[in-house]
């Protein structure tokens, strides 16, 4: 699965999970906008003008999936000369990581969106490690590459302090029992999502972004100059895709597509961003609940479908989720075991050694990719 950060590790769960997990309760919190600020043109025509992949930082679950340079330098020309994009959405945490990723894709060509997403940390730390980031990515700024920063993503879920309990998990069961107390609850995303913005402002003088959760977190947007959302939504129609999609123009800003996509098998799209949930952590190794049928043309079908919407609104940024999930690899001889049906990734996790956790590995591209590929080519 996608790498976590923090404590999640040991729980095996995703950040897209959890915020799917969070969206599942229904809840809805509105801040509302304030007013504009630095007059950016929201559209630019037909076409998106960033084409990109979301590239998680930050060591895997396992000794085969450990931080690599050289995966990752791989990786990074992989985006660049086979998925056709020109644009990386390098988050995670761990600034050492962090910056060489962004440094590496910058050396490459590509537009930079640099997220630092430390979370389940005290927020004193969580601003420091924003601000350390956000430093690095003026410096590459001024060295000439394209960057937008973006302070983080989804605030209320992953910033202790916000929503009651010490970890992720603790605010998803207060979320899920309704244990919430939204008025304070909006209060407090307000202050640090302020504390975020004013950090990243002091720190990096290009455009300002943030991901907020679509439908759930409604920050004020006059503090950044593009607005983010992580978009999972599920429509029979793209005209649907479009009249939902409108609702984040009206602020008069581009709009990046943060995070989009979903998981390799019949009936992923319908679950929004419940995908990962025909998995069981609690099994060990953990194993597919159920009976899904496994199709990456699913997959690709739902991908690409948003990627034709966000160009025909000529929307600034679209970064699919994601790139490679190390830590669900494919297993067509047990799909019990097959991990990757669970995943968001454009790529396929092969190990040497299906049930040796220090295995080494290759990944491949799956019909999603292609698609993505095929559609980036063609506009770059």
């Amino acid at each position: 699965m996608e790498e976590t950060k923090g404590s999640k590790h040991a729980k095996g769960i995703s950040r897209a999970q959890f915020l799917a997990g969070a969206a599942a309760t229904g809840i809805a919190g509105a801040v509302g906008p304030a007013g504009q600020a630095r007059a950016t043109e929201a559209r630019h025509g037909r076409g998106l003008r960033r084409r990109g992949v979301v590239y998680t930082v930050g060591a895997g679950e396992t000794p085969g999936t450990a931080w690599s340079t050289r995966r990752m330098r791989h990786d990074i020309r992989a985006i660049r000369d086979d998925l056709h994009a020109d644009t990386v959405d390098v988050t995670g945490d761990g600034v050492e990581h962090l910056t060489s990723t962004a440094a590496e894709a910058a050396e490459r060509g590509l537009h930079v969106w640099l997220q630092p997403t430390l979370g389940d940390a005290p927020q004193r730390d969580i601003l420091e490690h924003l601000a350390e980031t956000g430093r690095f990515a003026e410096r590459l700024r001024r060295q000439g590459a394209s960057v937008d920063f973006s302070v983080g993503c989804e605030f209320w879920l992953f910033v202790p302090g916000i929503l009651p309990g010490e970890t992720v998990l603790d605010r998803i069961r207060h979320l899920q029992n309704g244990t919430v107390d939204w008025p304070r609850t909006l209060r407090r995303l307000a202050a640090f999502t302020a504390k975020a913005a004013k950090t990243g402002r002091s720190v990096f003088k290009g455009d300002l972004g943030y991901a907020a959760a679509q439908s759930i977190d409604d920050p004020d947007w006059s503090l950044f100059d593009i607005v983010g959302i992580d978009y999972y939504a599920h429509f029979e129609k793209p005209s649907d895709h479009v009249r939902e999609l409108k609702r984040y123009l009206r602020w008069g800003k581009p709009l990046a597509i943060t995070e989009f996509g979903t998981c390799a098998y019949a009936g992923a799209p319908e679950t929004g961003g419940m995908g990962w949930d025909i998995v069981d952590h609690d099994k060990e190794p953990p194993e597919i609940k159920g009976n899904p049928v496994r199709s990456e043309r699913v997959q690709a079908e739902y991908v690409g479908g948003l990627l034709d919407v966000f160009a025909s609104m000529g929307l600034y940024a679209a970064m699919a989720f994601e790139f490679i999930s190390a830590d669900a690899p494919h297993r067509p001889d047990t799909p019990r075991l097959d991990l990757d049906m669970a995943s968001y990734a454009l790529t396929k996790v092969i190990k040497d050694r299906p049930d040796d956790p220090a295995s080494d590995w290759h990944w491949e591209p799956k019909e999603a990719f292609r698609a993505v590929a095929r559609r980036y080519g063609r506009h770059g």
